[in-house]
């Protein structure tokens, strides 16, 4: 199996390739840059990673997802984490599991808590604010595990797809004994597109929702506890979606 690694964009280029290109990936060493955070305290950040539970909406009968969800606003520097809420979103952005209220279980406090989880989303947050000017950011974190229960697992199962906010932030925190996942990323209304693979751990990929559609190729074991594993952070002005 061809493995494509990505093009990494310059720090001093990220806002701007994005700007151009509807997308751009930052390499580990700039995503510590980009948050201020060091390799030990990410590396804290993703025990917890081993303590997601199960996904019980999947609508293809699979077992293969495990996560956590969790609601923020974000505004600069000041970070509010919202009371517990559903995850919805409207069947135009996913037609497997939109339409339905899923309430799934909160990411945990002491995860939360350590200082590297906000300066990621300061991070992520500033390079938005770079984009669409600074304002109120409604932020929806996604623990994601990809395991091979099923012999595969799908990322994506929903397959190509817009999440219905402004901007998608997927940070790789771990794969092991896995192949596939690969990244696809197309122009909305066109076939124009790019395919690599996310392959070290906190690479950050950064997605104009609005101009960008984009899906992940199944997993399939190299090995033993085959999985993997990933934070995804959406950003949408005015609010959370909601019926």
């Amino acid at each position: 199996m061809l493995v494509i690694p990505p093009d990494y964009s310059q720090a001093d280029h990220f806002v701007q390739d994005i700007c151009q290109q509807g997308y751009a990936v930052l390499s580990p060493h700039d995503t510590l840059q980009l948050t201020g955070n060091a390799p030990a305290e990410l590396a804290a950040l993703a025990d917890s990673w081993d303590r997601l539970p199960a996904d019980h909406y999947l609508r293809d009968g699979g077992h293969y997802r495990r996560r956590r969800h969790s609601c923020f606003i974000l505004n600069g520097s000041a970070i509010e984490q919202t009371p517990h809420r559903f995850h919805w979103q409207p069947l135009e952005y996913n037609a497997l599991h939109g339409g339905i209220r899923r309430m799934f279980e909160p990411i945990e406090a002491d995860t939360i808590a350590q200082p590297a989880w906000n300066r990621l989303l300061r991070g992520v947050g500033a390079v938005c604010d770079a984009l669409r000017g600074q304002q109120p950011w409604y932020v929806e974190a996604h623990q994601f595990r990809i395991d091979t229960t099923d012999g595969i697992g799908r990322p994506t199962p929903e397959g190509a797809h817009r999440d219905g906010v402004d901007f998608v932030a997927i940070l790789l925190v771990d794969r092991h004994n896995v192949i596939g996942g690969e990244s696809r990323i197309f122009e909305a209304g066109s076939s124009v597109g790019k395919r690599f693979t996310l392959l070290e751990d906190w690479t950050l990929l950064l997605l104009d929702d609005v101009r960008m559609i984009h899906e992940s190729t199944p997993i399939q074991p190299q090995g033993e506890s085959a999985h993997r594993d990933t934070l995804v952070l959406t950003l949408r002005r005015g609010g959370f979606q909601t019926e």
